[in-house]
């Protein structure tokens, strides 16, 4: 387990995978001003390379770097000390929260698996 206390240095790579969303963009937007953190690794499907850049101009510490598509997901995980997943797909009308479960679920394990192989001590 890492920790990221008051006493931890201050060198941290962090990758947020599914960053283009909802939830990851405001996350990332979180952590991009944490001291903690030196590298800001942004991943997601599309659009990422945006929001890396626009949370680029926020005066801190940490580096932005986007990435995307499963081209880019290793290079995106190499040398993280910590892993936030919050990829996945919105329920859409006809979508029964079964399917809906069953899609995130698989997102989540691709990720999971791309991070163990990428940076097992994360």
């Amino acid at each position: 387990v890492v920790s990221l206390a008051v006493s931890a240095p201050r060198h941290a790579k962090v990758s947020v995978l599914g960053a283009a969303g909802g939830i990851g963009q405001p996350l990332s937007l979180l952590l991009k001003q944490s001291t903690l953190i030196s590298e800001l690794a942004l991943y997601d499907v599309a659009n990422t390379v945006g929001v890396a850049a626009d949370l680029s101009h926020i005066e801190s510490a940490a580096q932005v770097k986007g990435y995307v598509g499963d081209s880019q997901l290793e290079e995106c995980l190499q040398g993280s000390k910590i892993v936030i997943i919050p990829a996945g797909v919105p329920r859409k009308p006809g979508m029964t929260r079964d399917d809906l479960f069953n899609i995130n679920a698989g997102i989540a394990m691709t990720l999971a698996e791309a991070a163990s192989k990428a940076c097992p001590d994360a």
